[in-house]
């Protein structure tokens, strides 16, 4: 990997706009500037990072595409944090990763000038990092550690994936190859930049096709519409929820205005959902109001994407398609056992160049998550004709929700600290509009009392908003085996109907 930025940016076209955003539009010549001033800042007169962990947080747009690359130019490791986590959560990624270097957009300065403080890192604004410097950059091998990502596993606490230059890349040209990227695209972005989904799907395949990525500050159904109806857009990427409240926000406008939408649509090339399971009943009506079949595909944050359904050909509902060029998939049975034959259900495994290293620190869940070198998904599929369909997890303490994939081991520890709480078991329970719901089942301290309102408030401090249960239940017991484990497919009965 001799020209790294080559890879991240492509520049066959300079004068192209890479990045459009709240404060403008900004060309390819501008972002590769942006990025290797932001190099030369962070080495800050040494010839190499050296895989220093840089944490930054920046609102979606050009500032934040600047600075991601210009960490991966200088030889650091990007860690983009969430910019709606409530400190907590922060705080446990600074614990975990120890950073040598904070990044602040001005909206985010107090909260990581306090963190970054507390545990000694380096702190820089964007404005310093985006100023104008040069420096001679480092050459970058595809080895080399690129990304930490947090997700939520079976654990009780997020783990760091680790993904090297090799990874990601392999990630994106699997991509471009497969959904038939070109310089001429122009995507809508929505997605949160702190998961794969929106930084690999989206901005890192926009930009390394030459194409054009469009960023909302937040999403809003009816600025998304407006965005279709004026006719750049062509390429679109988003969660099951997403689609859902785009139905709604249709289904509430006058007939001449749904007319004005539903034409919108035709103009776009690719419609892809994911990150959660795209119900049947969304996929059928999103197609009657816009025309078009929804892409699903599968991934992970650990292995990018896996299977996808073809850009040419049919589009099953209710089904995540076929592997993906250069991603090696099977099925493997509970005996260990490689699957071969259709319709019989067994975990996902994945190989290849777009699978991650291993969990930043965790070298024990680290080998536990491969056997002979497949990666376990912990998902369980059939093959049917070639696709493959999603049957669910092989842990109950995997939620996934508005494209989310939670812990509700974590979410049940957090909840435990409540006063009111004696004990509580957090389950998913399938949604429509989210996937799956957050629900618990709580049994309260002698005397004491809690609403679902107040539960909400309450977690709103400690817990990122997708994580606080939707539903909360008050029961006298919590439903056990005899070995005293909670049984969690009985309190998921717990909630059917309500």
């Amino acid at each position: 990997m001799n020209n790294l930025r080559e890879n991240y940016i492509r520049l066959k076209n300079p004068h192209t706009i890479a990045i459009v955003e709240a404060h403008g539009e900004f060309t390819y010549t501008q972002l590769h500037h942006a990025a290797t001033t932001a190099a030369a800042n962070l080495l800050s007169g040494k010839p190499d990072l050296n895989e220093a962990r840089v944490v930054f947080m920046a609102p979606p747009g050009f500032e934040y595409a600047a600075i991601q690359r210009g960490i991966w130019s200088a030889g650091g490791i990007a860690l983009p944090l969430c910019l709606t986590h409530p400190l907590p959560e922060l705080e446990y990624v600074f614990q975990d990763v120890q950073p040598q270097i904070a990044i602040a957009a001005p909206a985010y300065d107090e909260i990581l000038s306090a963190l970054a403080a507390k545990y000694h890192c380096r702190l820089l604004h964007t404005a310093e990092v985006l100023a104008s410097a040069e420096a001679q950059l480092p050459e970058i091998s595809a080895s080399r550690r690129a990304l930490i990502l947090y997700t939520s596993g079976t654990t009780s606490k997020p783990k760091g994936v680790v993904l090297t230059h090799g990874n990601l890349l392999a990630q994106i040209q699997t991509l471009l190859q497969a959904w038939e990227w070109q310089p001429q695209d122009h995507i809508l972005h929505v997605l949160p930049l702190h998961h794969t989904h929106g930084i690999v799907n989206a901005l890192g395949c926009a930009l390394a096709s030459g194409a054009t990525c469009e960023f909302l500050d937040k999403f809003e159904a009816k600025k998304v519409w407006q965005c279709f109806s004026a006719g750049r857009i062509n390429l679109f990427m988003a969660v099951p929820t997403i689609y859902a409240r785009l139905i709604a926000e249709w289904e509430n406008a006058p007939p001449e205005t749904r007319r004005q939408w539903s034409q919108a649509c035709a103009h776009l090339r690719l419609m892809v959902s994911g990150s959660a399971a795209l119900p049947v009943p969304v996929f059928e009506k999103w197609r009657q109001i816009s025309g078009q079949a929804l892409l699903e595909r599968y991934g992970m944050t650990e292995i990018g994407m896996a299977l996808s359904h073809p850009v040419h050909g049919e589009r099953k509902p209710g089904t995540v398609g076929m592997p993906l060029p250069g991603v090696s998939v099977r099925l493997v049975h509970e005996s260990g056992e490689t699957i071969d034959a259709e319709n019989i259900p067994g975990e996902i495994q994945i190989a290849g160049a777009n699978v991650f290293q291993g969990y930043w620190n965790r070298i024990e869940a680290t080998r536990a998550a491969f056997c002979d070198g497949w990666f376990r998904t912990g998902d369980i599929a059939v093959r049917e004709e070639g696709y493959y369909r999603i049957l669910g997890r092989s842990s109950m303490d995997i939620i996934k929700t508005g494209g989310y994939k939670v812990s509700a081991l974590e979410i049940e520890g957090i909840l435990l600290e409540h006063e009111s709480m004696k004990e509580c078991a957090v389950v998913g329970v399938p949604d429509e509009e989210w996937g799956e719901c957050v629900c618990v089942a709580a049994v309260l301290r002698p005397g004491a009392a809690l609403t679902h309102d107040a539960l909400r408030a309450w977690g709103k401090q400690r817990m990122a908003v997708y994580k606080i249960p939707s539903r909360l239940q008050l029961v006298e017991s919590l439903p056990r085996n005899a070995m005293g484990k909670v049984v969690k497919p009985e309190v998921k009965k717990i909630f059917e109907g309500i």
